[in-house]
């Protein structure tokens, strides 16, 4: 019962986690999104590239194969390479793909298995939650660079900021 609470809690994060950065990244041109802030930081593009190649190389084969997989070029995620923000959004959809696929088969008894990443082993809930933490400070710096590049035309997230913005909240969430 706990591991079925657990995995469907873990599915459910990441399917707010991927919708969340979606709705900042649909605050910006596609121009926008593949805007670095400066010469030392990455596009949102490049870290929807890397996140994306980081899950099809965790997950694809997550039991059978180490998490590193010798056919990923993690250093040309760095490079924004592709010819269309279609092209973009079919990779980064691939990622999330292969990364819920995975997440859904697994039993209450692959949750105590070990898998390696980069040659060190992991336990399932380990790796799972390894790559909570991935996507989750990724999608915090694309949400952020998006708020940068957005300026006056941002639309909040969460709770907008001000003088009584939670207190209006929480009435028209709990109607109190």
């Amino acid at each position: 019962m706990i591991a079925e609470t657990f995995m469907e809690s873990i599915v459910s994060k990441s399917r707010n986690q991927k919708q969340f950065v979606e709705r900042a990244i649909r605050q910006l041109s596609d121009a926008q999104v593949r805007q670095p802030l400066d010469e030392n930081t990455n596009s949102i593009a490049v870290i929807m590239k890397h996140m994306a190649g980081n899950m099809l190389s965790r997950w694809t084969d997550f039991l059978t194969s180490d998490g590193e997989k010798t056919w990923r070029k993690r250093d040309s995620e760095f490079v924004d390479d592709f010819n269309s923000t279609d092209e973009l959004t079919a990779f980064w959809e691939k990622g999330w793909a292969c990364f819920f696929s995975e997440l859904e088969t697994l039993t209450a008894e692959d949750l105590t298995k070990t898998t390696p990443i980069r040659g060190e082993p992991h336990t399932v809930i380990d790796a799972i939650h390894r790559q909570l933490d991935h996507n989750g400070y990724h999608g915090g710096q694309i949400v952020l660079i998006a708020r940068i590049l957005a300026k006056d035309n941002w639309t909040t997230l969460t709770i907008p900021r001000g003088p009584g913005e939670s207190e209006a909240y929480n009435q028209r969430v709990w109607k109190s």
